[in-house]
């Protein structure tokens, strides 16, 4: 696992666009954010995303938690989402 966070999948214009519709025809949610996409544009793949990028980032990524009723950590505990292992 990296110790920051870094780009992991990058496409061109056309097949963003069909990766986005096929993803709204699967019910997924796609939010946009133009800003975030010019700058994260500039990455390659395995390239690290700069720190003045991290609070953006994080908030797509709480975004996702939420949607699937997650908290951060249940990923790596494999258990039920939003459930505290404690309990």
């Amino acid at each position: 696992m990296n110790a920051v966070p870094v780009v992991t999948a990058k496409a061109d214009a056309d097949l963003a666009e069909h990766l986005i519709e096929e993803a709204r025809r699967q019910g997924v949610y796609v939010t946009e954010d133009p800003q975030l996409l010019a700058l994260l544009s500039r990455l390659n793949v395995d390239d690290e995303i700069p720190p003045e990028l991290y609070t953006a980032v994080a908030v797509i990524l709480s975004w996702v938690y939420w949607l699937k009723g997650m908290r951060p950590g249940d990923e790596k505990r494999g258990g039920r989402p939003g459930v505290d292992e404690a309990a």
